[in-house]
């Protein structure tokens, strides 16, 4: 008889704080490393920071103490957390239809490394029954 499946983990990002997409693409680079599927799904603000590319440098707003220390101790970037994501095969990452419409970020999608683009409904069906959920 085979182990059950680990159930998957979800993460819903809206603010686009660096330290709160931090956390979440944290949280599913846990959940991947230890074999369980991840679902990150971007709303608002953390799809704007993924449209705009801003995964580089850790602005940690009124915080620049943080962000020295953040970098002189090598933490990884959200473009590192995300490659680490996408090499897994076990994360997917998702962008919402309706936040992209109200910030008008169409024209941005194709550079966006967001492979998957859904609204609330498909979101819906795709996470219930997740007891495993962040909201970020």
């Amino acid at each position: 008889m085979s182990a059950p499946a680990s159930p998957k983990v979800v993460v819903f990002l809206h603010s686009g704080d660096y330290d709160r997409v931090h956390q979440g693409l944290s949280i599913a680079a846990a959940a991947t490393a230890s074999g369980r599927r991840a679902e990150v799904y971007l709303f608002w603000w953390a799809l704007e920071r993924f449209l705009k590319d801003a995964l580089d440098e850790p602005d940690f707003v009124g915080r620049e103490d943080i962000a020295d220390r953040f970098e002189s101790r090598g933490m990884p970037t959200l473009r590192a957390l995300l490659e680490h994501l996408t090499e897994s095969g076990l994360c997917t990452l998702a962008g919402c239809t309706g936040s992209l419409g109200a910030l008008g970020g169409e024209a941005l999608t194709g550079d966006s490394r967001i492979p998957l683009w859904l609204g609330w409904s498909a979101i819906l069906q795709r996470t219930a029954g997740v007891t495993d959920r962040f909201y970020l």
